[in-house]
């Protein structure tokens, strides 16, 4: 376990590194200097992004009451909520350079899945902050519910490759070819690159023969999954295989507190969950350096 002071700046020192290494120097414009470096906006929205804190009101208390020692100039919450939409591009930097330290690309495989990020209660009236954005679909574990789709590729050490967002009801199989075809043309950053293999586990939300050949053939990519007529050997082979995208969205959405975002703005919806994904690829690196399991989050630190 870690002791605050020494997370921070281990996670700052990375950062820093990263942006002096890898990003552009900042440009300085006219006026006072910024009260938070690019460095420091990184470490702090991927810091804010532990359950420990409810909000993010209650992460900026946090930081103002007991991080001072650590940040000097702290401008308030509404211009770091800017810093952060601003940097954000940056953030998903950072996060592809963790990918590549850890050589995630080398997997056999990787895993890609969907799961409901509720932003509203359903049964509310109104169309909410993010009209024509969110809307209302299914999943297993909300069942009907008003938000975001997020569609995860990971890794079977829990490496987050890459992700997208789309409406509640979107469907598992156009969400996911969308999202082949963001990384065949490498048109987003946060979409990430595939392993090597080319090879995608799924379940059977992503089933179709055609679609499947369609894939092959435009994307150069392989979905296995337990068909209609398998073997129990096989299905449970493929769920086993499939299970580590279960605990990466249980880290997100308990450990990240993506299940509590209730977003008035898509642009800080997408910075925070830059930033969520990043911290968890973060951590799995962290971990890997101090000898510890891949995704042992909660006893990593030591809260004060």
């Amino acid at each position: 376990m870690l002791d605050q002071d020494t997370f921070l700046t281990t996670l700052y020192v990375t950062i820093d590194d990263f942006c002096r290494l890898s990003l552009p120097k900042e440009t300085a414009h006219p006026g006072p200097s910024a009260s938070l470096s690019r460095s420091e906006v990184i470490t702090l929205a991927l810091f804010g992004q532990w359950a420990r804190f409810r909000s993010e009101r209650d992460f900026w208390r946090y930081v103002t009451t007991c991080l001072t020692h650590l940040f000097r100039r702290l401008p308030d919450l509404s211009q770091f909520n800017r810093l952060q939409r601003i940097h954000y591009r940056d953030i998903l930097a950072f996060n592809q350079s963790l990918v590549e330290r850890m050589e995630a690309q080398n997997s056999a495989f990787e895993v890609l899945d969907r799961c409901g990020v509720a932003t509203r209660w359903c049964g509310r009236r109104g169309v909410g902050w993010l009209p024509g954005v969110t809307d209302k679909g299914y999943c297993s574990r909300l069942r009907y519910f008003e938000g975001f789709a997020l569609l995860t590729s990971v890794n079977p050490e829990g490496v987050i490759m890459g992700f997208a967002v789309g409406p509640a009801s979107a469907k598992d199989q156009p969400l996911a070819e969308a999202f082949f075809y963001c990384r065949h043309a490498q048109v987003f950053p946060w979409v990430g690159n595939a392993c090597h293999s080319g090879d995608y586990i799924t379940d059977e939300g992503f089933n179709g023969k055609q679609r499947h050949e369609n894939w092959r053939d435009w994307f150069g990519v392989e979905v296995i999954h337990a068909e209609a007529g398998c073997t129990r050997l096989w299905r449970r082979s493929i769920a086993s295989m499939r299970q580590i995208i279960e605990s990466v969205h249980g880290c997100l959405l308990n450990t990240f507190r993506l299940s509590s975002e209730r977003p008035h703005d898509l642009a800080g919806f997408f910075a925070r969950l830059s930033s969520k994904v990043s911290l968890h690829n973060f951590c799995i690196w962290l971990n890997r350096c101090l000898g510890r399991a891949s995704l042992a989050f909660a006893d990593l630190l030591g809260w004060r």
